[in-house]
């Protein structure tokens, strides 16, 4: 059964809700926001227009804000969602169980995408059109969500509001997002072809041959094809402090609150991303505008942040990019040094030292690679590759011993019986862990030098730290939960309950009834046939018992 159908003959009341169920798979719902001269920036439409959203999440929010740059812009923000919201019937856990950590669909915030348009119109009273197309979604497909605002924002700034309704409804035709699948997404005449990346990927790897493989094999249209649905272009986001970056990357590590000073939106949107997503998978809020809170990373392009932050211990300061987008022929767009934004020359300010180091004297190899891809016109996307494979790098050195000790805590196989529950997992000693770097640790194999111990104890007492044990404790956790779901379907649970009363039997078929609600609730990944055998060894020992015990657990 699709699960996006609805059963039956839905209600009147119902009707809407199972009608956007595909939409809600990609979007929340699609905004449109203008400026009002009595209200300043106010919602003017919200579609599918059953979908609500409360004055916090809307108006109280970056759904509203207008960058006031003259042409297009785009950007994104992320935002928490109301207290008591009710989330999609869309099955968060399907998507989630296989989708990176870094893609999984938030559950209690929204990712804004937004397409603003600034032009002078004489027949409006202040003199501007001002209009933004916000698309409001759960899932953090940055690129996706900007290539098909590029598509329909145009558009719809000419046909408005009958525009926004079709875009929708051939959103809600769209198959659902899901992990390892390759997906065609019609929209006003174009076909965008796109890949939905999965836990179980290589590390480092691209979609765009897996999808090249398929688009050789069409023969009726010519989809197009984008390599990427989140991966954002590094070498933009970090061009100007290039030679940072490894100090970007351990305050990231470390869940260092930075504010990054942006010559305009988009810049300081993507570099903020580019900071969570690309660097490390960090556990903090994330506001890419305005927002004071501990250990965040504030994106900000308004002047009066410069002196608002100055006891911030890490600062960093962007310079100037081109702004991307194509514009209006009748706007003659102003250098962004003239919008009066941030007048300051690209770096960082930071209290930190580099606790590792390739050598004193040189320069990091990336940033010789750089320079060489100048010299040579190397295509802005092979720029990014090279700073994403040294960034993987990077966090691979520093993650493979974690991993590694973490293992060594499981419990053995041998030790996982079906008359027992599951032993557990050994705590996890930053001692120990710490003992075991002299053998096994990443100064043996990566280039890079310093007090790798040093960074090691930084992270044990950052919020990172915490939010990746919890993970991996939770995957671990339920991997013995299937090793031991596995064993006891391979045990001969009817000759134990031969000699055993009828107390203990129905004690048993309590349990294991119990265990394999949990793993269908939790979709742990056990063998084929596991949880069919388990609950038809359950009904054989139902029907064996006497009619009154037979009637209680059926019931049960």
């Amino acid at each position: 059964m699709n699960p996006f159908e609805c059963s039956g003959s839905p209600r009147p009341a119902e009707d809407s809700r199972c009608r956007w169920l595909r939409f809600s798979s990609w979007l929340e719902c699609v905004c449109v926001v203008t400026f009002d001269l009595e209200l300043g920036q106010a919602i003017e439409l919200v579609y599918p227009q059953d979908v609500k959203l409360t004055e916090k999440e809307g108006r109280g929010h970056m759904v509203c804000y207008f960058p006031g740059c003259l042409g297009d812009t785009q950007f994104s923000f992320r935002l928490r969602q109301s207290v008591g919201r009710r989330t999609s019937r869309f099955t968060e856990d399907v998507y989630n169980r296989d989708a990176p950590v870094t893609l999984q669909r938030e559950v209690s915030h929204f990712f804004g995408y937004v397409y603003f348009r600034q032009v002078k119109d004489v027949s409006v009273k202040r003199g501007y059109f001002q209009k933004s197309l916000v698309l409001v979604s759960r899932l953090p497909y940055t690129h996706l969500f900007h290539s098909l605002l590029q598509i329909i924002a145009p558009e719809f700034f000419e046909k408005l509001e009958p525009c926004l309704e079709a875009v929708c409804n051939e959103i809600d035709q769209w198959p659902s997002p899901i992990p390892g699948l390759t997906l065609n997404l019609p929209v006003m005449g174009v076909v965008l072809q796109v890949r939905i990346p999965s836990k179980t990927d290589k590390p480092g790897g691209s979609p765009v041959k897996q999808i090249a493989r398929e688009v050789r094999a069409l023969l009726f249209f010519s989809p197009t094809l984008l390599p990427t649905i989140h991966e954002l272009d590094l070498f933009r986001c970090f061009q100007s402090v290039l030679i940072h970056l490894q100090m970007l990357w351990e305050l990231m590590l470390l869940g260092e609150p930075v504010v990054v000073m942006a010559p305009s939106p988009n810049v300081s949107s993507e570099t903020v991303l580019a900071l969570i997503i690309e660097l490390f998978k960090c556990d903090r809020s994330v506001m890419p505008f305005l927002s004071v809170r501990a250990s965040v990373i504030l994106g900000v392009t308004n002047p009066f942040f410069i002196k608002t932050f100055q006891t911030w211990p890490h600062i960093i300061r962007l310079g100037e990019t081109k702004m991307a987008g194509d514009l209006p022929k009748q706007v003659k767009v102003k250098k962004l040094s003239k919008l009066k934004t941030l007048d300051t020359k690209p770096g960082k300010i930071t209290n930190s030292m580099l606790m590792l180091y390739q050598h004193k004297n040189l320069f990091p190899y990336y940033v010789y690679l750089y320079l060489q891809g100048i010299q040579r016109k190397r295509p802005s996307e092979v720029q990014s590759a090279i700073l994403r494979r040294h960034l993987l790098e990077l966090t691979q050195s520093f993650i493979i011993p974690l991993e590694r000790y973490m293992a060594s805590q499981m419990p053995l196989q041998r030790s996982v019986t079906p008359w027992k529950t599951p032993p557990q997992i050994r705590p996890f000693s930053q001692d120990e862990f710490m003992s075991t770097l002299d053998h096994t640790g990443p100064q043996l194999t990566s280039v890079l030098k310093g007090d790798w111990m040093g960074l090691y104890r930084k992270f044990f007492r950052s919020p990172n730290f915490d939010g990746w044990y919890r993970h991996r404790h939770k995957e671990m956790t339920q991997k013995l939960e299937s090793l031991h779901l596995e064993v006891i379907c391979n045990a001969d649970l009817l000759g134990w309950t031969k000699d055993k009363s009828e107390v203990e039997i129905v004690d048993l078929i309590l349990k294991l009834r119990e265990k394999l609600i949990k793993a269908r609730r939790q979709q742990l990944q056990v063998k084929d046939g596991v949880l069919d055998k388990l609950e038809a060894f359950i009904t054989s020992i139902i029907s064996s018992l006497p009619e009154d015990l037979q009637t209680v657990l059926g019931t049960h």
